[in-house]
């Protein structure tokens, strides 16, 4: 049963070429130079920053993914709200790169806006806020 209130599931558009080159093992800094508007490749990036300890690097990847991700879910009819479904490869960039912006931040003692992107995921998708660890 679905909440007959709240929006249809915005689903990204498939990116093939940027997703095989991540798929096939290339470094995700030459995916990014490729494909700069791709989260994937942006949130890959933070990941691997913040595996390094290397905080302020991972939150300005995570956020520049962060913020390519909203511009394309914006085009793709999201209002500001409604669930971002994390089963939809596309989107899973975006939902990286947000849980890596708050990773990041909550390791630079940005604790508000940790908390904003931790709600955030969740109420795009449980699963999401459950595949990056925020639950």
């Amino acid at each position: 049963m679905t909440n007959l209130l709240e929006p249809d599931p915005t689903r990204l558009p498939e990116r093939m070429d940027a997703q095989a080159a991540m798929d096939a093992g290339t470094d995700p800094s030459d995916v990014a130079a490729e494909h700069p508007d791709f989260s994937e490749a942006w949130a890959a990036l933070a990941e691997r920053a913040l595996e390094a300890n290397e905080f302020v690097p991972a939150y300005a990847f995570a956020r520049t993914g962060y913020h390519r991700g909203l511009d394309q879910l914006r085009r793709a009819g999201w209002k500001g709200f409604g669930p971002i479904p994390w089963d939809h490869r596309p989107n899973q960039g975006f939902l990286r790169a947000l849980a890596a912006l708050a990773k990041a931040a909550q390791r630079l003692g940005e604790t508000e806006e940790y908390e904003r992107c931790r709600k955030f995921i969740a109420d795009s998708d449980p699963a999401a806020a459950a595949a990056t660890g925020l639950q």
